[in-house]
């Protein structure tokens, strides 16, 4: 079984490389580069943002106009994922392709590694998670499961990975209403808790996914959880998108207008919960039908190998999409984007 897990985790990561996403394609990349690997913006003051790219890390404060690298502290490890305390909002975790995680403190001055408890192979983290009642708690998905910290990352202790036989995390979603259920997308599909973790069971039926170990196993890049109807998800994977409507027991492959395209981000429209966008190996795409049909909303958008995808906290007519090629903006809900410039102030 281990082998067949290792079998399927390599060949997930060749087809990451395959199609030009994910951090491993840049290991022993050297020189400067526009890709754009995570956006975040903080969520009171949404001037602000922080994307990663392979070189470095660079801040706004004014909506993208100008940049400035907020790098002291952090090593040369390829950053996946970035996160901000959504109370703390000083505070901005970061997940690396080599040295696991670091945190700033002080709005990205300043940066600490912060992998106490972390297992010595634990090295990548894809993706943070906040529990909504206590954000002092978070999960943190790895290459090896779940890491879960009550102390803000001071101190990190591993999950329970019973029940999984693929534990390369890569997307999770955590129930607001009920934070004992938690979804995790891997390199081989969907797993589900209800008990907070302790045990899991595969939730892959109507996943387009084959046992893990050959050719068309699949990965899931995101998982996107409707904020009303929490047992309503969309899941974005190697070979498409994905709809649950009952807690991922049964899922449908939503693909009219979209293909089989490797989806590497969904979104929700936080109050139109049936208008979607999906960041895709082929541009952005929309879905005003929960997903039953999908149009390219390309228009302005030079390089169509979309890395993250992002929507403006306070009005849902704003995106970000970082590319293989650079960083975009729209205003107007995809209608047009314009190219941003990462470019210090001067």
């Amino acid at each position: 079984m281990a082998m067949h897990r290792l079998q399927a985790v390599r060949y997930w990561l060749r087809a990451l490389v395959a199609v030009s996403f994910g951090g491993v394609l840049f290991l022993g990349c050297s020189g400067k580069s526009n890709v754009v690997t995570a956006i975040v913006i903080n969520p009171d003051q949404p001037a602000i943002l922080f994307i990663a790219t392979n070189d470095s890390v660079y801040k706004t404060r004014d909506d993208g106009a100008t940049w400035v690298p907020v790098t002291e502290g952090l090593s040369n490890a390829r950053i996946l994922s970035l996160a901000i305390h959504p109370i703390n909002i000083s505070t901005i975790y970061a997940g690396t392709l080599g040295d696991a995680v670091y945190r700033s403190v002080d709005g990205g001055n300043r940066w600490s590694i912060i992998n106490a408890g972390l297992k010595e192979h634990v090295t990548v983290v894809n993706a943070f998670i906040f529990y909504p009642r206590d954000p002092e708690t978070i999960l943190a998905a790895t290459t090896v499961g779940f890491f879960k910290t009550i102390n803000g990352g001071m101190m990190w202790d591993e999950m329970s990975n019973k029940g999984m036989d693929s534990v390369y995390i890569v997307s999770a979603a955590l129930d607001p209403t009920d934070t004992n259920i938690l979804y995790a997308g891997t390199s081989g599909g969907v797993y589900k808790t209800v008990n907070g973790g302790m045990t899991w069971h595969e939730s892959n039926n109507g996943l387009m996914r084959i046992e893990p170990g050959s050719a068309l196993s699949l990965g899931v890049n995101s998982l996107a959880m409707d904020p009303v109807k929490t047992t309503t998800l969309y899941a974005g994977t190697t070979r498409g998108a994905f709809k649950t409507i009952d807690g991922a027991a049964n899922w449908t492959k939503i693909q009219e207008g979209i293909g089989e395209r490797f989806i590497a981000a969904i979104l929700i429209h936080p109050t139109l919960g049936t208008t979607l966008f999906a960041g895709a190996q082929g541009g952005v795409y929309q879905s005003t039908d929960g997903g039953e049909h999908w149009a390219a909303l390309n228009n302005g958008l030079t390089n169509l190998s979309v890395r993250a995808l992002v929507m403006h906290p306070k009005d849902p007519n704003i995106l970000y999409a970082g590319t293989q090629g650079g960083l975009f903006k729209t205003v107007d809900g995809g209608a047009h984007w314009t190219a941003l410039t990462i470019r210090p102030k001067g």
